[in-house]
């Protein structure tokens, strides 16, 4: 009899499971629902000012007593007792410059704060793209400037200041200084995301506003400057800002000076949404 030959079962193979890629929301989402995102988050963002309405008074207050404190303690000094008036048509277009820069500084410390409560990780965590997260801070920061702007050129018509040229113009100075402070604001993300407390996110900033707003045309003419800080003034973007509203609020050749505030937002804005972005996508 011949020994029945044992065949060994055959054993299943597991197949081994695939890699899980990381979502990447930059690349699935497509543009329509990249800007309904944008619009949620700018309204999520404008319903937290709704419930804490006190974060506003920095737009609400800071152009009233800076305008009044330049006008009426510099004035005088600046452009002669008794001419004031004239003062205000010089001030109030650079303060623009000068609100701007102030006001993106608040994107740093907001994003800052987010990362502290966690907010941010549960953004992350969702289908939406990183950009949009951002994108979305920049909004409604650029709505709270335009508040600021409003109440700016309130005061100054009450002080007394003219405008020589025309609505048009007066809305062209008011989207070259949005434009501009929408580009500092990724700056400030940027910082936002790379130091570790809001703190040090508002004194890294004070390192950047100072030498900016007073090396700048917008509280004097840079002639009555020494060489060297007015070569530095010459360079400094916000005297260009401040130098091309003033034209457009009262005429002149405002052409280079347009110019030279667009290419900076557009340098600037190239080189640190793309840094901040990255930024916001490692952060731990």
């Amino acid at each position: 009899m011949s020994a029945a030959t044992v065949t060994p079962p055959a054993t299943e193979q597991t197949p081994a499971p695939a890699p899980v890629k990381a979502h990447d929301g930059e690349a699935r989402i497509g543009l329509r629902a990249n800007l309904r995102h944008i619009g949620a988050l700018a309204r999520r963002n404008t319903l937290q000012i709704k419930q804490d309405p006190q974060s506003m008074f920095d737009v609400l207050l800071m152009p009233i007593v800076f305008t009044l404190l330049f006008v009426f303690v510099f004035g005088g000094a600046v452009a002669g007792n008794g001419k004031q008036d004239e003062y205000v048509s010089y001030l109030v277009p650079g303060l623009m410059a000068m609100m701007g820069l102030n006001v993106s500084m608040a994107v740093g410390t907001g994003i800052n704060e987010d990362f502290q409560k966690g907010v941010m990780d549960r953004f992350r965590t969702m289908p939406i793209a990183r950009s949009s997260v951002l994108i979305a801070k920049i909004v409604v920061e650029v709505g709270r400037m335009m508040v600021a702007f409003a109440i700016l050129l309130a005061v100054g018509f009450i002080l007394g200041m003219s405008v020589e040229t025309s609505p048009l113009h007066v809305l062209a100075a008011i989207g070259l200084s949005l434009a501009f402070g929408a580009s500092l604001m990724w700056v400030f993300i940027l910082i936002g995301l790379s130091v570790k407390t809001a703190q040090a996110v508002q004194g890294m900033a004070m390192l950047v506003l100072m030498p900016l707003q007073f090396g700048s045309s917008i509280f004097t003419p840079p002639s009555t400057m020494p060489g060297w800080l007015r070569t530095f003034t010459d360079y400094n973007p916000l005297s260009a800002l401040a130098d091309a509203a003033r034209g457009l609020f009262i005429g002149g050749p405002v052409a280079r000076d347009v110019w030279m505030v667009l290419v900076w937002a557009a340098v600037i804005t190239l080189v640190t949404a793309p840094l901040a972005i990255s930024k916001f996508r490692k952060k731990t």
